[in-house]
This record gives C-alpha cells, sequence and structure tokens, in this order.
C-alpha cells in the first residue's frame, strides 16, 4: 500500500473511531475504507489530507443498523 493511502486510512478511521465508540477497531469497515483509498489513489488522488477527507465521507455513507 502507498504511503499517501496508509497514513490517509489510518488518520480517517482514528477520527472514525473516535466518533463512533460502538464500532470495534478491527471492524470490517477498515479493509473497505482502505480498498475504497486505494481506488482513489489509482485514480490520481495523492494528497493524503484529501484521501482522509474522502474516506471519513466513504465511512459515513455506511447505515448504522447494517452492521
Amino acid at each position: 500500500m502507498r504511503d499517501e493511502v496508509r497514513t490517509a486510512a489510518h488518520e480517517a478511521w482514528t477520527v472514525y473511531l473516535a466518533g463512533h465508540r460502538d464500532v470495534d477497531a478491527r471492524d470490517g469497515r477498515r479493509c473497505l475504507l482502505e480498498r475504497h483509498l486505494r481506488g482513489r489513489s489509482d485514480a490520481g488522488q495523492s494528497d493524503p489530507e484529501e484521501l482522509t477527507y474522502c474516506g471519513l465521507a466513504y465511512l459515513e455513507r455506511f447505515p448504522k443498523d447494517e452492521w
């Protein structure tokens, strides 16, 4: 995994967990987040801060009642 993707995934996941105390750190959404951010990176987005925001937006789209 590229450094910018790794950094963004870590930051987005940390912020997400801070706001969602009911989510386990090993939740499957983490893998989905990394896959999403790799796709964004492969499409040319390389700024870790922008990727972090994209990751947070992606995580917030998951309905709470489906997990």
